[in-house]
């Protein structure tokens, strides 16, 4: 019998169907994992985030690996189910940091500081 190669990328964690006013137990029956074909589908799974593997910033690293506890379940469960996300990434209250850190250097990285802004 005859077959097709189909290369499908998404995190199933992530992403799930929309369903027009459905509820949750809706967006999960509607997911490719509960087709019928899902049991013939061949899984390849990448294990290193190369973004954060080919850098040497140790915080890039760090939080690379905060990231994959946050979505394998493995941090550490508070009073009322809540997780202390400290060391997930930055919280930032003052609008002039946030573009600080998301735009670092922009001063100096145009000449006419107008178009910085």
């Amino acid at each position: 019998m005859g077959g097709a190669t189909l290369v499908l990328y998404s995190d199933f964690r992530q992403t799930l169907p929309v369903i027009p006013r459905g509820t949750k137990a809706d967006e999960l029956n509607a997911s490719i994992k509960s087709s019928y074909i899902w049991k013939d589908v061949q899984r390849f799974g990448l294990k290193t985030n190369m973004r954060a593997h080919l850098t040497c910033d140790a915080s890039t690293q760090q939080f690379a690996q905060n990231l994959l506890h946050l979505e394998n379940g493995e941090m550490a469960i508070y009073n009322e189910g809540f997780i202390s996300l400290e060391n997930i990434g930055n919280f930032i209250i003052i609008m002039e940091e946030l573009k600080d850190k998301v735009f670092p250097n922009t001063e100096n990285d145009f000449q006419d500081k107008k178009m910085a802004v």
